[in-house]
C-alpha cells in the first residue's frame, strides 16, 4: 500500500497537481522508499526542472506512546542522506500548520514528519507526570487562515549562554524541561527544517555559548544528531570549550517494555548539560 500511495503522489505531482500523503506510521515508510527515493527525489533533477515533484508525504513519528518497536521508530535520517528531499519535523500546533502549508507550496518533495508523542500536548519527557495540554503554549493557538513557517529557518526558543542545545520534534521540550530543572543557562534551538538544516543560526549560537549538546530520538550511530555534530564540529573547532554531547535512542529496536530507558528523557539532557559546562 506505501509503495502505491507514493507511485500515485509522483504521478500526480508530474501532472501538475500537489497531492498530500500519508503514511500511517513513520515505520511503515519503507515499503515506498524506492519509490521516494529512486524517482521522487530525482524527478525535478532528471528532467532539468520540466518535471517538478509538489508533493508533501506526511507520517506519525517517534516514540514515548508505549508502540513498541513497529509505532516508534524516528528514520528521518534515511530521508535526510538523499539529494532532492526536504525533511520537515515540526514541535508544537502553530508550527505545525505553517510549515505544512510552507510544505505544500514547495516544489520539492517534502517528508513531513509528526511527532506523534505532542499531538495532544507539550511533553516534558517525564513518563509518569501529568499529560499536558497546548491550551496554555504559546504556540498552541493556530490561527484559521493562512499563513506559513519558512522551511530552513530554526529557532532559538530559549535563549542562555552556558550551552547550546539542538535538537527537534518532541526533545525540543524535554530539552526545555530539563534546563529548567537543572538551572543551567542554556540556550535550546528548534530545528524545525532538518534539510536544509540552519547552520548559521546553531554555528552563532555555538560560537556564543562555546559548549554543544546534539539530540534526537533515532538509535546513536548514523543519526541526524551525528550529522549536527561533524557540521558544528567543522564550524566552530576555535570556539568550542568541550566536546560535543550526542544524545540519541540506543543501537536497537525500539523496545516496548523499556521505552523510558531508550528514550532520551530529562535525566540525559541533565547530564549531558552538567557535563559540557563542567568541562574546562
Amino acid at each position: 500500500n506505501e509503495a502505491a500511495i507514493a507511485a500515485m503522489a509522483i504521478g500526480m505531482a508530474a501532472k501538475g497537481l500537489r497531492p498530500v500523503a500519508e503514511i500511517q506510521f513513520a515505520d511503515y515508510i519503507f515499503p515506498a522508499i524506492d519509490q521516494i527515493v529512486s524517482e521522487m527525489s530525482r524527478i525535478r533533477y532528471r528532467s532539468a526542472g520540466q518535471f517538478t515533484q509538489p508533493i508533501v508525504v506526511r507520517s506519525p513519528w517517534g516514540g514515548g506512546i508505549r508502540g513498541g518497536q513497529t509505532h516508534s521508530m524516528s528514520p528521518e535520517a534515511f530521508f535526510t542522506h538523499v539529494p532532492g528531499i526536504k525533511v520537515v519535523i515540526p514541535s508544537n500546533p502553530y508550527d505545525a500548520k505553517g510549515l505544512l502549508l510552507a510544505s505544500i507550496e514547495s516544489d520539492d518533495p517534502i517528508i513531513f514528519f509528526e511527532p506523534k508523542r505532542i499531538y495532544n500536548g507539550p511533553f516534558d519527557g517525564q513518563a509518569d507526570g501529568a499529560l499536558q495540554s497546548w491550551a496554555n503554549h504559546p504556540k498552541g493557538e493556530v490561527p484559521e487562515g493562512h499563513y506559513t513557517v519558512e522551511l530552513g529557518k530554526a529557532e532559538i526558543v530559549r535563549e542562555g549562554s552556558a550551552v547550546t542545545v539542538v535538537t527537534y520534534g518532541t526533545l525540543v521540550h524535554v530539552a526545555l524541561a530539563a534546563a529548567d530543572k537543572a538551572g543551567i543557562d542554556a540556550e535550546v534551538i528548534d530545528l524545525k527544517t532538518l534539510t536544509p538544516y540552519d547552520i548559521e543560526t546553531i554555528s552563532d549560537s555555538v560560537k556564543k555559548t562555546g559548549r554543544c549538546i546534539v539530540a534526537n530520538e533515532a538509535p546513536r550511530t548514523s543519526s541526524f544528531a551525528a550529522e549536527l555534530a561533524a557540521q558544528i564540529q567543522e564550524d566552530c573547532f576555535w570556539s568550542l570549550e568541550a566536546p560535543i554531547h550526542r544524545i540519541a535512542g540506543w543501537d536497537t529496536p525500539y523496545p516496548h517494555a523499556h521505552e523510558w530507558s531508550y528514550f532520551p528523557g530529562q535525566q540525559r539532557f541533565i547530564n549531558a548539560m552538567k557535563s559540557v559546562t563542567e568541562t574546562v
